[in-house]
């Protein structure tokens, strides 16, 4: 059976981790109270002679989920636990009624919030066809070619306000009581000199990222999740105009020679646009935001993405000039955490930042942003991060900040991290610390050096001090997962022990993660060097913890 989402409830989906007889059990959605057992007459009918003929009941009530063993012969277990009562199940229990097994997931209705009051109904035609008459008449009122839409004036708006109003007149008797003339001519608005649809998105400060796959389709992530907004384009020529307002101010451009393009806004939120042909559904937009305040170590915290503990570690770590590496998946929320611990680095050292789209916004005031540059439309002229690293190393840089390592720079930043430039850091994509080291070995390989093996493990062993994995879990929370540190190398294998790791217990009631953060008791290294040095250093850091639950 399919799983369904019902609207505004919350659904209970039972799906069988196994088949013991070949029976051809199927997922279930339960919908209400269901008996569990071999007889006939069950909602769920397991069929083993080692089952009661009703052996277990499952409750639904608006209170939750519920189970409760009706004095089987065998038992029934949760998360391998035999129960003895009726007890309250959660996402992702696993309930045995041996020989069967069975996963419980609870799905609820994410709603997306509405910045106006527009959004959360269907642009019907009626709104499109009004949109479109007003802006196939709207030139004839003013000029907006010659407009420089990096500098809107609010002479302009007030122009342009008015040219729609001008032309909405003679609609008058189409325009409904259903529909809202205010947000109509706002929308117009946005769409004549604006970013159209996602103006609205854009000064959401919930909204983190805005995917468009095409003109009838944007996606928004809102606290982690991904919601489908009732926004939509008028079209796909207007989709394609709003990607050229973007990218024209940096003198960029896209078209079907040069189909792919990356950009940032004025306030730095990083723009990937792709159009046809290789977009095959329609112009595609993704809009990386980024908060108008950079987020401080606090905000992290209380994010719950990291402990204090984890951040005295980090703030250590950076001030005695580890060279750490960020590691974590796309959407992770790497490049956040790099300008948060990157704040650490102290006002008086000379720190160049390397990005392929300038995003990191430090504090110090001795900062140089180094951006890479595209190639023109003859394939010349190209800067990459690699070419900006090997520079960077001729201006008397005392840390270098990449924003992500992903290919043959990697070489080059190791070689500066070994050769008097400690306490630089980068990101990385890898899903653990392990896969981090192997991934910098393969971008190591793609700067053509042909080096063996060895030869590049150990340079990784002696220039990477630290590696911070970062995850994104399932119900939309950013944590750090490991703070790993790279000990050396032992029979050709390069070695590392965790210092900070995250346990999870399981999930809530809400679907949220469950789990605690705690040191593993393992000192690292450079410590016992602080503290052989005569440097204070507070080792209860780095004591294990119990679990808090227990």
């Amino acid at each position: 059976m399919e799983h369904k989402k019902l609207n505004n409830t919350v659904t209970y989906k039972l799906t069988p981790l196994n088949d013991p007889n070949n029976l051809g059990v199927q997922p279930r959605i339960i919908t209400s109270s269901a008996f569990m057992g071999r007889d006939d007459s069950c909602e769920i009918v397991l069929s083993d002679k080692n089952i009661s003929r009703k052996h277990a009941k499952i409750e639904i009530t608006n209170d939750g989920i519920f189970i409760e063993d009706l004095q089987s012969s065998n038992g029934t277990k949760v998360n391998g636990k035999k129960i003895e009562a009726k007890i309250t199940l959660t996402n992702g229990d696993i309930i045995s009624i041996k020989p069967f097994e069975f996963k419980l997931e609870i799905f609820r209705p994410v709603v997306a919030h509405a910045p106006t009051s527009i959004q959360n109904v269907e642009i019907s035609d009626k709104v499109i066809e009004l949109k479109k008459y007003v802006h196939e008449l709207l030139p004839t009122e003013i000029d907006l070619k010659r407009v420089d839409f990096g500098e809107n004036s609010e002479d302009l708006r007030k122009k342009t306000e008015s040219a729609i109003d001008k032309i909405l007149s003679a609609k008058k008797n189409e325009i409904t009581s259903d529909i809202s003339i205010n947000e109509l001519k706002k929308e117009i608005l946005d769409e004549a000199l604006g970013l159209g649809p996602l103006e609205d998105f854009l000064a959401d400060s919930e909204i983190s990222e805005i995917m468009i796959n095409n003109k009838d389709q944007i996606y928004v992530e809102k606290k982690g999740k991904l919601v489908l907004s009732r926004k939509k384009f008028i079209s796909e020529a207007q989709v394609k105009a709003i990607i050229e307002r973007i990218v024209a101010p940096l003198g960029r451009r896209i078209d079907e020679s040069t189909p792919l393009v990356d950009a940032r806004l004025k306030d730095g939120s990083r723009v990937n646009a792709i159009i046809p042909p290789l977009a095959l559904k329609g112009c595609s937009v993704t809009i990386r935001k980024f908060s108008k305040k950079p987020f401080t170590i606090d905000n992290i915290i209380s994010f719950g993405t990291m402990t204090k503990e984890m951040a005295d570690f980090l703030e250590l770590s950076v001030k005695n000039r580890q060279n750490i590496v960020i590691s974590g998946g796309t959407g992770s929320g790497k490049t956040t955490l790099l300008n948060v611990i990157s704040s650490f680095i102290p006002d008086d050292e000379r720190i160049v930042t390397i990005e392929d789209a300038a995003e990191l916004k430090l504090p110090q005031d001795h900062v140089v942003s180094l951006e890479t540059r595209p190639p023109n439309i003859e394939g010349k002229g190209a800067i990459t991060i690699r070419d900006l690293v090997k520079n960077s190393l001729r201006m008397r840089p005392d840390r270098i900040v990449v924003g992500e390592c992903r290919g043959s720079e990697a070489l080059d930043m190791l070689q500066a991290m070994n050769t008097g430039h400690d306490g630089s850091l980068t990101t990385g994509h890898a899903n653990t610390p392990r896969d981090m080291l192997a991934r910098l070995e393969t971008m190591v390989l793609m700067a053509g050096m042909d080096l063996p093996s060895r030869a590049i493990r150990e340079q990784i062993s002696s220039a990477v001090s630290l590696i911070v994995q970062q995850s994104r879990f399932p119900d939309g929370s950013r944590k750090i997962t490991h703070i790993t540190e790279i000990t050396g190398m032992e029979n050709n294998v390069i070695t590392m022990q965790d210092i900070f790791i995250f346990k999870q217990t399981g999930f809530d009631s809400n679907g949220k993660i469950k789990g605690y953060y705690t040191a593993t008791g393992c000192v690292p290294k450079f410590v016992d060097d602080l503290r052989n040095r005569g440097i204070q250093v507070n080792l209860k850091l780095f004591e294990e913890k119990p679990n808090p639950e227990k």
